[in-house]
């Protein structure tokens, strides 16, 4: 006779929903990447997993009852759609139909929780290199919103975006637009630093990508504003360069992005900023700002 099993877990529901999500996107990159993956993550019980993720906040406890009938066979731990036969979720709310009401749900999450899921992240190698996690920092009803590539070494030693000597220029940027760096919202694709400044690779950006999409359903920016070659061919899903992506508005997801040259380039290049500041203009017409140089 096989034994049913039944998982308790309280949890508050966000905090369900946010685990949920994550535990489906390892199982897409155990899917896409296979066994480097794998062993790169330590994953092997995906249920485990989930409630390791919990931490504290979850209480399990597994009860084992005799099935009355005989052709039945091991029941099965899932926490999918909805809570499966000989399987009971215990929390505060009923879970969502399905894993896009469940994105839905979690676009409501703050910055703040979003932050705290990345400094707990270890979905790939970074984490073991990092020195801290930057998540992004400034308003967080921001009409404009930087991205750029990945933090460097400044930033992995203070956890703050755009620090040291590009973080700098870039002040300066901001405020030659008319605006203060605590007006803007500023992040990066990934949300640590890749040894020797390296360009992110393919499977990190798969992982740092569900808290940048959360990051701007949570902001909702007019606007935004890519900095350098990986952050705007991440966004835009092409291998086009950035010469060709510069001087006019494009969309992501509905959302206006224009392309620019990253601070770090322009710092190595500086016939460059004349360029970058054509391109601060078009943003400026477009929210009605006023030059401040």
């Amino acid at each position: 006779m096989a034994g049913k099993q039944i998982l308790k877990m309280t949890i508050n529901y966000h905090k369900y929903l946010a685990l949920l999500s994550e535990l489906r996107l390892r199982i897409e990159s155990l899917k896409l990447y296979g066994q480097p993956y794998v062993s790169a993550t330590e994953i092997n019980n995906p249920l485990k997993e989930l409630i390791c993720l919990a931490g504290e906040d979850v209480e399990e406890e597994i009860i084992s009852k005799q099935l009355e009938a005989e052709n039945q066979s091991s029941s099965k731990l899932l926490l999918d759609n909805e809570p499966q036969s000989g399987t009971e979720l215990t929390s505060n709310h009923k879970p969502p139909g399905g894993l896009k009401e469940t994105l839905n749900q979690l676009n409501g999450d703050s910055l703040d929780q979003i932050g705290r899921e990345v400094a707990k992240c270890r979905k790939c190698g970074l984490a073991k290199t990092r020195t801290n996690t930057v998540p992004g920092a400034g308003l967080s009803s921001a009409k404009l919103m930087f991205i750029g590539e990945a933090p460097g070494a400044d930033e992995d030693k203070q956890g703050e975006p755009f620090v040291g000597r590009a973080g700098k220029l870039f002040t300066n940027m901001i405020e030659a637009m008319g605006l203060q760096r605590n007006e803007v919202y500023i992040a990066n694709i990934l949300k640590c630093r890749p040894p020797k400044n390296r360009d992110p690779e393919a499977v990190e950006v798969e992982m740092c990508k569900p808290f940048l999409k959360r990051q701007i359903t949570e902001i909702k920016p007019r606007i935004i504003c890519a900095l350098g070659r990986v952050s705007a061919q991440t966004l835009l899903k092409t291998k086009s360069p950035l010469s060709t992506l510069r001087g006019n508005f494009h969309k992501y997801e509905g959302t206006d992005l224009l392309a620019t040259f990253h601070p770090a380039y322009l710092l190595r290049n500086p016939a460059a900023k004349k360029d970058a500041w054509n391109d601060l203009q078009i943003i400026m017409e477009k929210m009605g700002l006023t030059d401040k140089r």
